[in-house]
């Protein structure tokens, strides 16, 4: 048999090849309006992805103690959350697996008759990048139609499960009419992505690791993923990405996790810095849907 063609290390790739995959997905027209809504000066998108027993389920685990953790997001995160934004009068945005629809659909219908927003978010929790086209498109088209009839309105934006985002994922999105995606990293204001050059009409509201609970509170008991940061700190970086985004009139984008915000100790965190937020003038409370639309309509 003849040898195989060794592959090329990545210094030995020929231009063309790095730019064409730099090229596939890029941020396009940048969209700050000058004002937000009701002339406020800064937008506050607070987010929840309810990934529950599908971060146990999606790798093909099976572990008790960890389908367990799951339903804590679901009995005790989701609740506690949920009162909490009520208490405030503040919409925000639940990012649902499909699965975790069908498991919790009381949780879905609830969380829409509170006046929040529902999106996607995968089928089971899965990577896209390990999917071919016809799998992901049909998991997403499939994950749409199950929160419709779970919740009661269609998805009108997504986020990648672990923001893992596929050569094809964009190209899914706009075929499925979305109005935008909140996974990636380019920027901190919305924009339009590009795909291989050419504007999309889906708009990106842009999302980092600074700014999300878990990366500061993941506990693994077989790996070694412990939380080394305490609740305090985490307030701190929260408040400061607010305050630096109220005196740019930008978006104070955050994402939590119902069952790593949503425990007696951690929970304060969310309240904090609504309390924060509101001790400011002009600041605008909106679902990430609210957000992007107005972006899309208010930009130059």
């Amino acid at each position: 048999m003849a040898n195989r063609k060794a592959a090329l290390e990545p210094w030995q790739w020929p231009d063309e090849q790095w730019r064409k995959l730099v090229g596939r997905v890029r941020a396009g027209r940048a969209l700050r309006p000058d004002r937000w809504k009701d002339d406020a000066r800064c937008a506050v998108a607070l987010s929840f992805d309810s990934d529950h027993e599908t971060n146990e389920l999606r790798d093909g685990g099976t572990s008790i103690g960890r389908l367990c953790w799951g339903q804590y997001g679901s009995r005790v995160g989701v609740p506690r959350i949920l009162e909490v934004l009520e208490r405030h009068g503040v919409r925000a945005s639940f990012y649902v697996p499909a699965v975790t629809a069908l498991l919790h659909p009381d949780e879905q219908r609830r969380v829409v008759a509170a006046g929040h927003e529902i999106g996607l978010h995968g089928w089971i929790h899965e990577l896209n990048s390990t999917l071919s086209y016809e799998a992901e498109r049909d998991l997403l088209m499939r994950s749409a139609d199950t929160l419709e009839r779970t919740a009661g309105v269609r998805p009108v934006g997504m986020r990648t499960p672990s923001w893992d985002f596929s050569p094809h994922t964009l190209r899914i999105a706009r075929e499925m009419g979305l109005r935008y995606d909140s996974s990636l990293m380019a920027d901190e204001d919305c924009h339009e992505l590009l795909l291989d050059g050419e504007p999309t009409g889906v708009i990106e509201l842009p999302v980092e690791w600074v700014r999300d609970d878990a990366v500061y509170f993941m506990m693994h008991r077989f790996q070694s993923l412990r939380p080394y940061t305490p609740p305090a700190d985490v307030l701190d970086i929260f408040r400061r990405e607010f305050d630096a985004a109220y005196e740019e009139g930008g978006i104070f984008q955050l994402t939590m996790h119902p069952h790593v915000i949503g425990y007696r100790s951690r929970i304060w965190i969310l309240e904090e810095i609504i309390r924060h937020a509101r001790s400011k003038p002009g600041v605008w409370f909106a679902t990430h849907a609210d957000v992007v639309d107005w972006a899309r309509g208010h930009a130059d």
